[in-house]
């Protein structure tokens, strides 16, 4: 029987070294800092959220396509609405326990449920398209091509299924191990290939055509006397750039490998189960205790860290023309400068966890809260002197 251990669970019982006799360190406290950055909400609407899914953990997050952004809810709820504007475009609801997606691209979104429905939305209307069943849950949006949708089942297999009628055109499966982190990686198809991260610990690219495999490469070895040693689940997206990919995982490392071969070209140790961000010249981190840095591309070697945010339950990092976004676990939303890491702005989104990955489109940041918040945010890069950012009132 395979065990899904929750990440907050995970990275508290490793962080403590199982010990009842270890303190855990707290989440760091929010100072003031000078905003360097202004930054300014566009639009804040509602899609489902509540206390249920809450607790899920599910792979529910934004998408963004043709200036319009997708959201869907655990209780059948999918919302467009335009990405400048918040208006909607068009609001659908089905009778499905939604769990991962949406995903967008080719002028479709598609969607998956707990219980493995599919379901393909027409990107402008909402009109369905079609639905199949994959018998495993889908924690985390598909992937889609003009011709093929790709997306990872929880049960350890990589499908891919006509993009015209939803019918499995081919399936690779990696082992599942018998405990892991509850979620699975989203798909990257680049050039004729689909690639994807496992909860063994290693990275496969197949043939988008067939779903032959072209390599399966181990990014970090299962080792450790017990099961939680041993997770080391790879669960964000790998991300592409030109001939290159860039992974990281979960008690592993993060690496730069060749497109081609699935070679290792320069790796280091280090522990992350939201992911990275990467633009043309540098890779940024979301380290599983919170703290991001950001490496060199060709070569790995360290640029900056920063600890400022430590133990906050970070997102995946997004990133816009200046800075670095990341959201945390009380809803907070966090811009750091690139070239130094230095924490530049703020926002408070809710008082709901962010989950998963924001999206950014040039300057414009998209976020889903597990409340079901989702809002845009504008951050303008400029030189003159802004007021210190507040820190946030203390409980009471």
């Amino acid at each position: 029987m395979r065990l899904l251990l929750p990440l907050g669970l995970a990275a508290v019982l490793i962080a403590a070294g199982c010990s009842k006799d270890k303190d855990v360190e707290p989440p760091a406290v929010l100072v003031d800092f000078p905003a360097k950055l202004p930054v300014k909400e566009l639009w804040s609407e509602k899609v489902g959220g509540g206390k249920h899914q809450l607790r899920l953990r599910l792979g529910l997050g934004p998408a963004i396509d043709k200036g319009v952004v997708f959201a869907a809810s655990h209780k059948g709820e999918i919302l467009a609405v335009s990405l400048d504007t918040g208006k909607e475009v068009w609001l659908k609801k089905v009778k499905l326990q939604l769990s991962g997606g949406p995903g967008a691209g080719a002028g479709m979104v598609v969607v998956g449920s707990s219980k493995g429905d599919v379901l393909a939305l027409d990107g402008a209307t909402g009109r369905e398209l079609w639905r199949t069943n994959v018998n495993s849950e889908l924690l985390s949006a598909p992937v889609i091509s003009e011709t093929v949708v790709v997306l990872r089942a929880v049960d350890g297999r990589l499908l891919g299924l006509d993009a015209s009628d939803g019918k499995v055109k081919w399936s690779a499966e990696q082992q599942v191990p018998r405990l892991s982190l509850r979620g699975t990686a989203t798909p990257v198809i680049a050039k004729d290939v689909a690639i994807c991260g496992f909860d063994n610990g290693k990275v496969m690219a197949v043939s988008l055509s067939s779903g032959d495999t072209l390599w399966d490469t181990t990014l970090a070895a299962p080792h450790g006397r017990t099961e939680l040693d041993r997770l080391v689940d790879i669960d964000s997206a790998v991300r592409v750039v030109g001939d290159d990919v860039f992974a990281t995982g979960f008690q592993g490392r993060t690496a730069m490998l060749a497109l081609d071969s699935g070679q290792i070209w320069w790796a280091h140790d280090m522990s992350s189960y939201r992911g990275l961000a990467v633009d043309a010249d540098n890779v940024f981190v979301s380290q599983s205790d919170g703290i991001v840095v950001a490496l060199r591309g060709r070569d790995g070697s360290e640029l900056w860290r920063n600890d400022k945010l430590k133990r906050r339950g970070l997102s995946t990092p997004v990133i816009t023309s200046t800075a670095v976004a990341v959201a945390d676990y009380q809803g907070y939303l966090h811009w750091l400068d690139k070239s130094t890491g230095e924490l530049v702005a703020r926002e408070r989104v809710s008082k709901d966890r962010v989950t998963n990955s924001p999206m950014a489109v040039d300057d414009t940041v998209v976020v889903l809260t597990d409340g079901g918040t989702l809002a845009a945010f504008r951050a303008t890069p400029r030189t003159a002197a802004a007021p210190p950012v507040a820190a946030p009132p203390p409980k009471t």
